[in-house]
């Protein structure tokens, strides 16, 4: 509850802060646009005032002007409520249409309208308060230079003026129609953001304490694009989890396996040797016999440590495209070499149908790991083996090796773990064998730090085939 309500507040203080900055800029908007529309009614109100007096100034009117003939030119025209004002340029009334005695008017000399008339031609002011007779009026004025006279119009600002002056409320109307529109469609939009914040903010909780989103959780997820990419960070923080818990989990099974696996040879040689320690009169032949289980046994602790040390190298491994290009047909080529006596002994032939202009960028000890733990564990398992045949084949970027023997194979419930750690078809014949049952694991992990993917199956005719991929663009090195 505590959760959703801090979200809540987050949401409300998310849209108050847009909000509060749409509605600013969108006051800003509409003073601009009443302040520019008024000023646009206020030129076409004086224009029509200053028409009025370039009027007067053409008619017959304007000589001798007086009380009445300026109130016959208002009739003249369609204004209604019109006054108008014949001022001198030392601001002293000539001639008022509401006034018979003009001289008793007060100077003009320092009104707005008759300053800029002077100055500029014509002038105008809006809504000032009339001395003489207590109204509003708009005023405009207009210099006429040949006489030396300023003609003075002036309108009240009664329901035609105001109807003239003010602005029209439709825009203000649309205005205010936006902003509770831009607010319905805000308040939405925050409350989506709020609700994407407040499962995040779920999912840290329960991430904080080890615990897993249940689906129900999962699915709750806005179906949006916010949601698709809260869900992809939920789903990647469990994939890294999850791998950071598979290496955990791998590395302590690799420790009790080698532990296991290292306690059979070490309790046999501290057998043999306690035997010969305690029997002082053991026979040559038998002291030769135990002697010689302890350095076998020493041998297979001795690979294990080896195969051990290997597969760390392995985990330490990075990309780097400095690597040189090693010539694969000669890497098989050595590896078959030195198992030379040990394949001929065992009956088995080979046959390398490798191009010998493959190269791939790759650690050399690594690639040759490979091929000498497939030949180790063709020897030591495929006891009927007549044969190991190498091919490989250039599908785009990749090479596609395939090492087969035409040995016993093994059954089909085996083939998905053959590259586990310590996973052996069968423990007894193994370990008599020799094996370590790490093998077949490293050629899996440098194989993939090659870039490459590897499977088993079965060979057409009986056998085992490892079929695997290498990059001829991957290069590998070691980090520091």
């Amino acid at each position: 509850m505590g959760i959703s309500l801090k979200n809540n507040r987050l949401s409300w203080k998310l849209f108050i802060e847009v909000m509060g900055m749409f509605l600013l800029l969108s006051l800003a908007f509409t003073i601009f646009q009443h302040s520019r529309e008024r000023k646009f009614k206020i030129e076409i109100l004086n224009n029509k005032l200053q028409n009025c007096n370039n009027n007067l100034i053409k008619s017959a009117y304007i000589n001798n002007a007086d009380y009445n003939k300026l109130n016959d030119f208002i009739l003249t025209t369609s204004v209604e409520g019109l006054r108008i004002s014949i001022i001198d340029t030392d601001g002293n009334v000539v001639a008022d249409s509401r006034q018979h005695n003009p001289e008793t008017l007060d100077n003009h000399l320092n009104r707005k309208e008759v300053k800029e008339a002077l100055q500029r031609g014509s002038g105008y002011d809006v809504i000032r308060s009339s001395v003489s007779f207590q109204d509003r009026y708009f005023y405009s004025a207009t210099l006429c230079k040949e006489k030396n006279l300023i003609i003075r119009s002036a309108i009240p600002y009664d329901s035609i003026a105001i109807e003239d002056l003010n602005t029209e409320n439709s825009f203000l109307y649309f205005a205010i129609a936006i902003t509770i529109l831009m607010g319905i469609i805000l308040f939405r939009y925050t409350r989506r953001i709020g609700n994407h914040i407040r499962y995040l903010k779920l999912f840290a909780i329960k991430a904080e304490r080890g615990e897993r989103l249940d689906a129900d959780m999962q699915r709750k997820l806005p179906d949006d694009e916010l949601g698709e990419i809260s869900h992809t960070i939920i789903q990647l923080y469990w994939k890294l989890k999850h791998s950071e818990e598979d290496k955990i989990r791998l590395k302590r099974q690799l420790t009790q396996n080698a532990a296991h696996e290292l306690k059979t040879p070490a309790a046999t040689i501290q057998g043999y040797l306690e035997t010969i320690i305690n029997t002082p009169d053991i026979p040559e032949e038998k002291k030769q016999y135990f002697l010689e289980r302890c350095y076998s046994q020493s041998k297979r602790m001795s690979k294990l440590l080896q195969d051990m040390s290997t597969l760390t190298k392995l985990d330490e491994i990075n990309y780097d495209a400095d690597q040189p290009e090693i010539n694969l047909l000669q890497i098989i080529n050595g590896a078959f070499d030195d198992y030379a006596q040990d394949l001929q002994a065992k009956g088995i032939r080979p046959i390398i149908q490798v191009p010998d202009n493959f190269y791939v960028k790759a650690d050399s000890s690594l690639l040759y790991s490979v091929f000498r733990n497939l030949i180790d564990n063709t020897i030591s398992y495929s006891a009927i083996a007549t044969k190991i045949t190498v091919s490989a084949a250039q599908s785009n970027d990749k090479y596609v090796i395939s090492f087969a023997d035409n040995g016993i194979g093994v059954e089909s419930q085996h083939l998905a773990r053959l590259f586990e750690r310590f996973y052996r078809v069968d423990k007894g014949r193994s370990r008599k064998a020799g094996g370590t049952g790490l093998g077949l694991a490293i050629v899996k992990n440098a194989v993939m730090v090659h870039g490459g993917t590897i499977t088993a199956y079965h060979t057409s005719g009986g056998g085992l085939t490892i079929e695997f991929t290498l990059n001829a663009k991957t290069a590998l090195s070691e980090q520091s």
